[in-house]
């Protein structure tokens, strides 16, 4: 590596903080952190060319292999769908088809006609794989409906 590689070097300090830290020109900062990925270079020898710590070196190159890995990820992986689902409320007698009697469990009728008589509701959500969900309870299962909602939200 020759010298006219390295003539930003020593950093150029552009701001000393009362507490005795240092600013860097971002420039030479980025200068130096390529140059620490050059083969056969190093980065100890480099840090003392620069009048810098060399962990501190090492912290500004860790630094900058995690933003480029998270920007190499942005743009590689697609954008996933939605984080929420859309929730559709069936009202009773609407004209959505309610589920047949033979998708339903078998019940006795003692409980099929306790049911009945409550009101109730249903509840719809197509999740973004494809698969939906539907709930139909009584006003009295709210604690449960809410528990349900909370257990499928922390997946």
């Amino acid at each position: 590596m020759s010298d006219d590689e390295f003539d930003f070097l020593p950093l150029r300090v552009i701001r000393e903080c009362s507490n005795g830290k240092r600013r860097y020109d971002p420039d030479g900062k980025r200068r130096l952190i390529e140059a620490c990925f050059r083969p056969g270079a190093s980065i100890a020898g480099l840090a003392l060319r620069a009048q810098v710590n060399a962990n501190q070196l090492h912290k500004w190159i860790r630094l900058h292999e995690k933003a480029n890995s998270a920007r190499a990820a942005r743009s590689t992986v697609e954008p996933s769908a939605a984080a929420f689902i859309p929730v559709l409320a069936i009202e009773p007698g609407s004209a959505q088809p309610a589920l047949e009697p033979a998708a339903l469990p078998a019940a006795s009728s003692h409980k099929q006609s306790a049911t009945a008589s409550r009101p109730t509701a249903r509840l719809s959500a197509h999740l973004p794989n494809g698969v939906t969900v539907e709930l139909e309870c009584s006003r009295h299962d709210a604690t449960l409906v809410a528990a349900l909602i909370a257990a499928l939200g922390e997946r």
